[in-house]
């Protein structure tokens, strides 16, 4: 099962806000032995996010999409969700009683009596409108919930609000995704060589051991290292039965490309482990 995190907001593709939910994604992911496949920005256009988010509902990939469901004008990602999956909007029952909960709260907390019926109390239950056949997504900043449906997962913009539920989605509904955390990576700088001149060696050492993947990361201008390749090798797949092989199949392919390396005439500075 493939995993994908969409971020929706004009607001981060103008530069007026800068994302928080890519690089804390990849470390929830990465503290269960998971790994992000793929992400996506998209703007604030309703069309153009149903068409992205009917590609995710039939993907079967577990996606997480942050931004766009509240019940403001430019929210539009319950609307969009509806119409990727052809459904109608309604107002979820427990999503409106937490709502009806945090608005009782506030009230409270302002010295105020909350009114079922008033217009501010109606304009917030919009935020538990869902696609018919949704089911919830706890907020334990808030108690305004998110919703999903299938493998597809919305949560809030704010990061406060979103990654707790996205911690949520990973360790309540699919823990079975969880993988033993061991050494999943080595990598290595090397100097005075190209990439070009070192990719038949990446190829060979891919062929020989087909469940690890070899990467190359150049730099010209580094502050320490200068114009180098980090040079390395990860670990495919892993989990809790294989670790143990899956880590020695690691070392294996790490020597191998690191003798080749040297075969070739590079030099190799630092060595890295994570």
């Amino acid at each position: 099962m493939k995993v994908g995190l969409i971020i929706i907001g004009d607001e981060i593709l103008s530069g007026k806000r800068q994302d928080k939910h890519l690089s804390k994604f990849i470390s929830l992911l990465a503290a269960r032995g998971m790994s992000l496949d793929w992400a996506q920005y998209l703007g604030d256009d309703r069309a153009h996010i149903a068409a992205q988010l009917r590609l995710a509902f039939a993907s079967g990939d577990l996606v997480i999409s942050c931004g766009g469901i509240g019940a403001t004008p430019d929210d539009h990602t319950r609307q969009a969700a509806a119409l990727a999956l052809e459904r109608e909007l309604e107002l979820h029952p427990q999503a409106q009683e937490l709502i009806w909960q945090r608005i009782q709260m506030t009230a409270v907390e302002q010295g105020e009596t909350a009114q079922a019926q008033s217009p501010d109390t109606l304009r917030r239950f919009e935020m538990g409108v869902f696609p018919i056949g949704a089911d919830i997504i706890p907020n334990p900043y808030n108690k305004i919930p998110g919703f999903y449906v299938g493998s597809v997962y919305f949560v809030p913009g704010f990061p406060v609000m979103a990654h707790p539920m996205m911690e949520w989605v990973l360790d309540q509904r699919y823990p079975q995704l969880h993988r033993a955390v061991g050494v999943q990576e080595k990598s290595m700088i090397v100097q005075g060589a190209m990439e070009a001149s070192l990719t038949p060696l990446m190829v060979a050492v891919e062929a020989q051991f087909p469940d690890i993947k070899v990467f190359s990361l150049p730099s010209v201008d580094h502050p320490q290292w200068g114009r180098h390749i980090e040079l390395g090798v990860k670990a495919a797949t892993a989990g809790e039965a294989g670790q143990a092989g899956a880590a020695e199949r690691l070392e294996a392919a790490y020597s191998t490309l690191k003798t080749g390396v040297l075969q070739f005439g590079a030099a190799i500075g630092s060595e890295l482990v994570r």
